[in-house]
């Protein structure tokens, strides 16, 4: 098979694996398996493997949680969690498969999909009960938090198409019920990320574009039904319980990080090892992880693995901020740079970046600005395979 079939049908597959994905995770897996097949043989013929620059903070991490894995009381449940880290082959999968033009199109397929999403899951509050905490609107997808999180960053990428590039009419048509539907999922995390990764593309564009928030939130609170607002609300609520909680998992989390520095607890090992690092007086409620992506990092898998998770972050940071001054990349950087802030804001009360379906998303969105402007990138190798 020459080459040209291989990106066609690798592209078709990547194509495929982002509409799946905010569908059916079974679904989105069988596409990414054709992509990345199609991928590794493009590599062996053409004798090359190029990554872009946040890949190696990414492999860093990688190899620290594989450590973290070896250390903790339980290797094999370590190890067999480790396979998530699998899913950073679509760095270099889409850097190659979505190149130049190709990248805006997965971008418009995404928030295209993603509106669709948001209108099933306006429907089962409004029409199939899906409106309480108890049941909340998931989409397709088998948790309000993983719909919600992806719908965090699909309204991101459709804020940055309005804001940074000529076609805005499809994308100003399909925001409307991406940021109805955040709401109604009851998912404080999601709204915060998404009003802080919509802030900064206004602050990004122009200051006086800010004048738009408080327009939004006079919405919101207008419109929104009682049981949505009272939901936000909550979070300035000091005696409300899941705050309470949230309170007490940094403490946990802080203790296991002075007791185990180097390599955490382990992969999966914080919901066993929990009540361990309880004190007297303390909420006695287990949790599988630590609503924090930083402390949940530190705890789990140690300070080196939260130094590379940082050291990704900056590059992104950087690296997108240099894209914002190329036409081919700059709606693509801002997106991916709105999805950064989004993902950080709500990863203050939620382990998003450990949700494998936001996690590949989130990658998708961070290398398509590489994959626009290739020729600014100098992270190549040439592997004889």
């Amino acid at each position: 098979m020459n080459q040209d079939w291989l990106e066609r049908i690798g592209y078709v597959g990547l194509l495929g694996f982002v509409t799946a994905l905010q569908v059916s995770i079974a679904a989105a897996n069988i596409f990414l398996g054709l992509s990345l097949l199609m991928w590794v043989l493009r590599a062996v013929t053409l004798r090359r493997l190029q990554v872009p620059a946040f890949f190696y903070p990414l492999a860093v991490y990688a190899i620290a949680t594989l450590a973290s894995a070896a250390f903790s009381d339980d290797p094999n449940a370590g190890f067999i969690d480790s396979k998530q880290l699998v899913l950073f082959l679509i760095v270099p999968m889409v850097y190659e498969l979505a190149r130049e033009s190709k990248a805006p199109f997965v971008v418009q397929v995404i928030i295209t999909v993603g509106a669709a999403s948001a209108l099933f899951g306006i429907v089962q509050f409004s029409l199939l009960q899906y409106d309480n905490l108890g049941r909340r609107p998931q989409g397709a997808l088998t948790h309000y938090m993983t719909y919600s999180g992806i719908v965090m960053l699909v309204t991101c990428a459709a804020a940055a198409r309005i804001l940074f590039t000529r076609d805005r009419i499809w994308p100003s048509l399909m925001m409307p019920a991406l940021l109805v539907v955040l709401g109604l999922t009851f998912t404080r995390s999601a709204l915060v990320g998404a009003s802080a990764g919509i802030a900064f593309l206004l602050l990004l564009k122009d200051f006086r574009l800010m004048a738009v928030m408080p327009v939004l939130a006079a919405l919101f609170f207008a419109l929104a039904p009682p049981q949505v607002t009272g939901r936000f609300m909550s979070m300035f609520d000091s005696r409300d319980p899941t705050r309470i909680d949230r309170v007490t998992m940094l403490k946990v989390g802080r203790r296991m990080v002075e007791a185990h520095p180097l390599t955490g607890v382990g992969p999966t090992r914080v919901g066993p090892r929990y009540k361990e690092f309880l004190r007297e007086g303390e909420t006695d409620h287990r949790n599988p992880h630590l609503h924090n992506v930083p402390m949940q990092i530190a705890a789990e898998r140690g300070l080196p693995a939260l130094a590379a998770w940082v050291w990704m972050i900056a590059t992104l940071v950087i690296d997108m901020s240099r894209r914002l001054k190329f036409p081919e990349s700059r709606f693509l950087a801002a997106a991916a740079l709105g999805a950064i802030i989004a993902m950080l804001a709500a990863g203050l009360a939620e382990y998003n970046f450990g949700d494998s379906e936001f996690l590949m998303l989130f990658l998708v969105l961070m290398t398509l600005p590489y994959a626009a402007k290739p020729t600014v990138d100098r992270v190549t190798r040439d592997l004889g395979i």
